[in-house]
């Protein structure tokens, strides 16, 4: 559904002529969570069943761990109004997934965690070439500037953010601490 503007541009225009911006909000929303279910059960059930295609070495786990915590932080950033953060990275929620995913790349070495954010990462820059593509097409406006207050909000929650989940939330979520001790 996030690359239907990509792969079928005139779809989603002629949804919302014949239907109304409320439909596609709600099929557009719909298709999304169902979407978001499937790749969550597929991966817990490929997770174990696949094998290693590289055993990734444990300072690569580190870089990980340090690019997530700049990922949370251009995710918080991409949710307030634009602040420099915003501004300087253009696109931060979609930044943040491209870190996200390879951050996870370093860490796992198993296929089926190589192929979902493989995907992802390749999603995320299809995306932002079409962001700028409509960028320069007039179809899209960057952020603009308007205060700095929001970066020290996004520094923040992304911060509180990452440290809920390298603490617990992680393991609660996923199934898996992000820092194995021992």
């Amino acid at each position: 559904m996030h690359l239907v503007r990509v792969v079928a541009p005139g779809f989603r225009a002629g949804v919302i002529e014949s239907r109304g911006k409320g439909t596609w909000m709600g099929l557009y929303t719909a298709v999304s969570l169902v979407g978001l279910c499937l790749i969550i059960y597929g991966f817990g059930q490929a997770r174990g069943e696949t094998g290693m295609l590289y055993d990734p070495p444990v300072f690569l786990r580190h870089i990980a761990l340090l690019l997530m915590l700049f990922a949370f932080v251009f995710l918080a950033a991409g949710f307030l109004p634009a602040g420099r953060i915003a501004v300087a990275v253009k696109h931060p929620q979609i930044l943040s997934i491209k870190i996200w995913a390879l951050a996870h790349l370093l860490a796992n070495g198993e296929t089926s965690s190589v192929l979902l954010f493989a995907s992802f990462l390749a999603w995320a820059v299809i995306l932002r070439i079409s962001l700028k593509r409509r960028q320069r097409g007039g179809e899209t406006v960057l952020p603009v500037f308007k205060s700095t207050r929001n970066d020290v909000l996004a520094v923040l929650i992304g911060l509180a953010a990452y440290v809920l989940f390298v603490w617990k939330l992680h393991d609660w979520l996923i199934g898996v601490p992000p820092i194995v001790m021992g």
